[in-house]
């Protein structure tokens, strides 16, 4: 028995007991850790003290706890997809995005007319409630069953001057890029991640497990003269993915000396 004798609430003892065995490896990632009854037997302590120290582990993302089955260390391993966030131009006109051909559609894409928000507007150099078309996926990994909501953001500016596109905005981004091309625009992209907690509803479509943070990606399309034409919104479990990127160096003119 490993009876708790430091200064603290006696579940913030505990918790900090079991998290010292989970680092140190005692407890593996993916295990099933002890019993209530062999927590207590261990640290001396009452079912109800146990059970609030696991509450805070749950909180901060280190035991998942699994109906039926008890607790278990979460996984440190690789996420289970990397996202390839590259984007190719064939030489037949094509766009193809190399994770493309990897999600299913969980249910009938939805689209519908919304506004700018704050945060959508800054970045398609919008004001606030400026009109959107708007067209939302739920998408699932067959291979893992991990799950992302693609959202797509298109003014009504840039739908209108390509009428394929306004008359059916929910198309697939691979597709818009070459309509936007075949209207005249030289396409060019830029894109933000970021990481946060998921809101209610987020955490449902993703089924993600406690304490679980997002990877929130925002792709902006910019035309000819780099104005945003859609954003793009990706969202997925932080515990299942990583985004990978290919940088290259930008060509800069040298300055020629005056004399």
């Amino acid at each position: 028995m490993s009876e708790i004798q430091r200064p603290g609430a006696l579940y913030q003892q505990v918790a900090a007991a079991i998290r010292e065995a989970i680092l140190s490896g005692e407890f593996a990632p993916d295990s099933l850790l002890p019993s209530e009854a062999q927590l207590v037997a261990r640290y001396g302590v009452s079912r109800p003290t146990v059970r609030n120290a696991i509450a805070a582990l749950r909180a901060e993302g280190l035991i998942d706890v699994r109906h039926g089955k008890g607790s278990f260390v979460r996984s440190d391993g690789h996420p289970a997809l990397t996202l390839e966030r590259r984007i190719t131009h064939t030489t037949d006109g094509r766009f193809t995005i190399p994770e493309g051909d990897v999600w299913e559609e969980t249910e009938e894409p939805s689209t519908y007319r919304t506004r700018t928000s704050k945060a959508t507007g800054r970045l398609l150099q919008l004001g606030e409630k400026e009109a959107l078309f708007g067209c939302d996926r739920l998408l699932v990994d067959p291979s893992t069953g991990t799950r992302a909501m693609h959202r797509t953001l298109i003014p009504f500016e840039a739908a209108e001057s390509v009428p394929l596109l306004a008359e059916d905005p929910g198309k697939q981004p691979a597709e818009i890029y070459r309509l936007l091309t075949q209207d005249g625009h030289k396409l060019s992209w830029t894109e933000s991640v970021r990481a946060r907690m998921p809101l209610p509803d987020e955490r449902t479509a993703l089924r993600l497990p406690d304490a679980t943070p997002i990877l929130h990606m925002s792709r902006v399309t910019h035309g000819t003269d780099d104005r945003p034409l859609i954003l793009e919104e990706l969202r997925i479990g932080a515990d299942r993915a990583e985004a990978a990127y290919r940088v290259t160096a930008d060509e800069q003119r040298a300055r020629r000396s005056r004399t």
